[in-house]
C-alpha cells in the first residue's frame, strides 16, 4: 500500500521575509451535499486517526461528490478552504473496493497545511470539508471528474470509475482570531479594521510612534495559552509607521508556525500568554527595530507596527 506524500507547511522564521471558524459559524456555513446512499453502501469502522476498515459494495458508482459525516467532531470548524489543517485520508477504488493509498496517521502536526492543497491531487476537494469541524471522520465519494485525470491515473481509477476518501480531520487552526472584542485606550495608536474574512487592516494615525513598545490585546480568545516553546500558529500583518506600507503579511500567503522563543523580543513578549482567539496589536519605536528589521526585513528609521491573530497551539 503506497503512503500519500507529506506536505509541510511549517514555515521557518526567515520566511517571514520573503512574504509580505468557531462553532458560531455553523449556521451560516454551507454543507456539502450527502447521498442517502452512502449509508447503504459504504460500511466504515475502527478507530478515529486510525486506518478505517472499509466495505463497498461494488462496483460503487458515485453520480455526484457526496459528504458523509460517520464521527462528528466537536472542535474547531473549517469555514475557509485556505484554513490549516492535520488531514488523515485513505483512499478506496470504487470499482474493486481495493485500498488504495493512505497517509501516515501519525499525528504530527508539521504536516498540517491550507486544506486547499488537497485540491491539487482532487479538484474542488476542499469544497467537500468545508462545515467538517476538528475530530470528525468524513466518506467522500468521488466521481471521476472530481478525481481528476491525473490523480485517477496515479490511483490506478479508470476512466468512468470512483473514488471513495475517508477523511480524519486531526486538527483544524482558526482561520482568524474569533475572540471577544476587548476594550483599548487607543488614543494616538493604529486602529485595526477587518475583513469579513477577519483579515485586518491598520490605519496609522497623523503624529509621532509611542516611545516605548505598545501591546495591546483587541481580541480575547479562549483556547489554549501560548508559551515561549510552544509551537504557535499565527497570521502576521506588519506596517511602516512613517510610510504606512506593509512589509509583512502572511494573510498573502498562510499562517505560519513558530516559537515565540525564537521570535524578536517585543513580539515573543506580547504573544506569551496571549489565548488561541486572540489578536494583538504591537507597536516597536523606531530604536528598537534592530531584531525586526532582521527577522521580518521591516524598513529602518521607522516605528513598527505588527498585528497578530493567533491560530492555534499545537500539543
Amino acid at each position: 500500500m503506497r503512503r500519500l506524500p507529506a506536505f509541510v507547511a511549517v514555515t521557518a522564521l526567515a520566511g517571514f521575509g520573503l512574504v509580505g471558524c468557531s462553532a458560531s459559524a455553523a449556521s451560516s456555513c454551507p454543507a456539502p451535499t450527502s447521498d442517502a446512499r452512502l449509508d447503504d453502501l459504504v460500511t466504515v469502522s475502527g478507530d478515529f486517526g486510525e486506518i478505517p476498515d472499509v466495505e463497498l459494495r461494488t462496483p460503487f458508482v458515485a453520480e455526484d461528490r457526496s459528504v458523509e459525516t460517520v464521527i462528528q467532531g466537536d472542535g474547531t470548524r473549517i469555514t475557509e478552504a485556505d484554513q490549516t489543517v492535520l488531514l488523515d485520508l485513505t483512499v478506496y477504488n470504487g470499482e474493486t473496493g481495493e485500498r488504495i493509498v493512505s497517509s501516515r496517521y501519525d499525528g504530527n502536526t508539521q504536516n498540517a497545511q491550507p486544506l486547499s492543497v488537497w485540491d491539487q491531487t482532487f479538484p474542488d476537494f476542499s469544497g467537500a470539508l468545508l462545515c467538517a469541524t476538528e475530530g470528525s471522520r468524513l466518506v467522500v465519494s468521488l466521481p471521476y471528474d472530481s478525481v481528476g485525470e491525473q490523480a485517477a491515473t496515479g490511483l490506478g481509477i479508470p476512466a468512468g470509475g470512483s473514488a471513495v476518501v475517508v477523511a480524519d480531520v486531526r486538527r483544524a487552526y482558526l482561520a482568524a482570531a474569533d475572540g471577544a472584542d476587548q476594550f483599548t485606550s487607543g488614543f494616538g495608536l493604529p486602529s485595526v479594521v477587518r475583513a469579513p474574512d477577519g483579515q485586518p487592516g491598520v490605519t496609522i494615525p497623523d503624529g509621532d510612534a509611542p516611545s516605548d513598545v505598545v501591546v495591546q490585546t483587541l481580541k480575547k480568545g479562549d483556547g489554549a495559552e501560548v508559551t515561549a516553546d510552544a509551537i504557535t500558529r499565527i497570521h502576521v500583518l506588519g506596517v511602516g509607521w512613517t510610510d504606512r506600507r506593509q512589509f509583512v503579511s502572511t494573510w498573502d500567503t498562510a499562517p505560519v508556525a513558530v516559537q515565540p522563543s525564537q521570535l524578536p523580543e517585543s513580539v515573543a513578549s506580547a504573544l506569551e500568554g496571549q489565548t488561541v482567539g486572540s489578536q494583538v496589536l504591537v507597536v516597536v519605536p523606531a530604536d528598537d527595530t534592530t531584531e525586526e528589521q532582521s527577522a521580518f526585513r521591516a524598513p529602518a528609521d521607522t516605528a513598527l507596527v505588527f498585528v497578530i491573530d493567533v491560530l492555534g497551539v499545537d500539543d
